[in-house]
């Protein structure tokens, strides 16, 4: 088994801060309204091909896109993406409460036309009811949770290439199809912590993803969802949702994670944790536990730093230290049954080439993934050097402070 590499597109906005996310007041979508908060990146469709490119020349097999009001559409972004990039998956979030099974299908056998079958799909049954009712739907989490069960049947159901019906309890449908079904078929990326979400992971998913947990407790996931899908019959693969913050030594690394942590204050933190403590997300509240809203231990396991979530939701966990560790990190969640690992920085685009250059050719060396030819092979030396040589560094392509 392998190891499969992904990387995350910053739709909602990016920076060299935590709380780039929150220094928007709609968003980041509209330059004149972005708060002044130095190094903050509105999630421009320029920026956004930079991320995929430097992507796609790092080796990373797809990019996460989110969904939610806060983020431009993924759909579309992603869309528009496929025309500036080659080889790079999308791995599109989604949520099902919030679109046809039927036409979802459809769009997938669509995008994987355009795209050449480069569509994975992350179903999003969401967490937050706040959230959920901004887009009109007022199911509770476990509702929510029976309603994706139905949708994903659908689904399936109707990419089979010929008229589905489908009688529950969310939906009812005569006769469903897809003109032609998409092909390759997309793999089905799916999270969920709560009892709820077990069953419909083993029934109807490729991937499950956890966020980022310390090994014991990802390995009991792991163990929880195996079991629910071998009572179904089914074979489940594993992901890992995670940050990263990758350096030629450990001192740099922890010196970056510090800087990040040093811009918080405390109002920001107390603001956040408040708000992220309503949440219904069971995997959620998981993440909030493992700092308790304190920045004092926030190494919960070696280089597994919870520092993120104390002012982000979702994913709140990064791997910090020297590119040798991190791989180490990733090695040890690979063996516990971790195929993908779907990673991302702040900024996205610097931290990018920081793992690309720094922990791909680690587990390269280790065997767990095959080597990708540099673009620059081939290319004269200038100088004495050769262009291919490793300087260090990460190419900075945007600029900040």
């Amino acid at each position: 088994m392998s190891v499969h590499l992904h990387w995350f597109l910053p739709t909602g906005g990016d920076g060299r801060t935590l709380v780039d996310r929150h220094a928007y007041t709609d968003g980041g979508i509209r330059r004149d309204r972005i708060t002044p908060v130095s190094g903050v990146r509105a999630p421009d469709i320029e920026y956004l091909a930079q991320i995929a490119k430097a992507a796609e020349q790092l080796g990373f097999e797809a990019v996460l896109t989110p969904t939610g009001t806060w983020c431009e559409d993924a759909w579309l972004t992603t869309a528009a993406l496929t025309q500036v990039t080659e080889r790079l998956k999308f791995l599109v979030a989604f949520r099902p409460g919030v679109i046809s099974p039927v036409l979802a299908a459809q769009m997938a056998a669509t995008y994987q036309r355009i795209s050449r079958g480069r569509l994975l799909l992350n179903v999003v049954t969401g967490g937050d009811s706040t959230e959920q009712k901004r887009f009109g739907d007022h199911l509770d989490h476990d509702r929510r949770y029976a309603r994706t069960d139905e949708f994903l049947q659908v689904v399936r159901g109707v990419w089979g290439g010929v008229p589905f019906d489908f009688r529950g309890e969310h939906y009812q449908v005569e006769g469903g199809l897809t003109a032609l079904p998409p092909d390759p078929l997309p793999e089905i990326f799916f999270g969920g912590s709560s009892a709820a979400a077990g069953p419909v992971a083993a029934r109807n998913v490729d991937v499950y993803l956890t966020w980022g947990e310390p090994p014991e407790q990802v390995k009991q996931k792991v163990d929880w969802i195996r079991g629910l899908a071998e009572r179904e019959g089914r074979t489940v693969r594993f992901g890992i949702r995670l940050h990263t913050i990758s350096r030629d030594s450990s001192k740099e690394a922890w010196a970056t994670a510090g800087r990040l942590l040093d811009d918080l204050d405390p109002e920001t933190v107390a603001a956040a944790q408040q708000a992220l403590g309503k949440s219904e997300s069971v995997g959620q509240q998981r993440m909030l536990a493992l700092h308790g809203g304190s920045r004092d231990k926030l190494e919960i396991s070696p280089n597994l730093w919870a520092g993120v979530g104390l002012v982000r939701g979702g994913a709140g966990t990064a791997l910090v230290g020297s590119h040798a560790e991190v791989a180490d990190r990733i090695e040890e969640y690979h063996a516990l049954g971790i195929e993908h690992f779907v990673l991302s920085g702040y900024p996205h685009l610097e931290e990018a080439y920081w793992f690309g250059e720094g922990v791909r050719p680690e587990l390269a060396a280790r065997g767990l993934l095959a080597a990708v030819p540099s673009p620059l092979e081939g290319v004269p030396a200038v100088n004495g050097r050769p262009a291919s040589a490793p300087g260090g560094a990460p190419l900075l392509v945007a600029g900040g402070r």
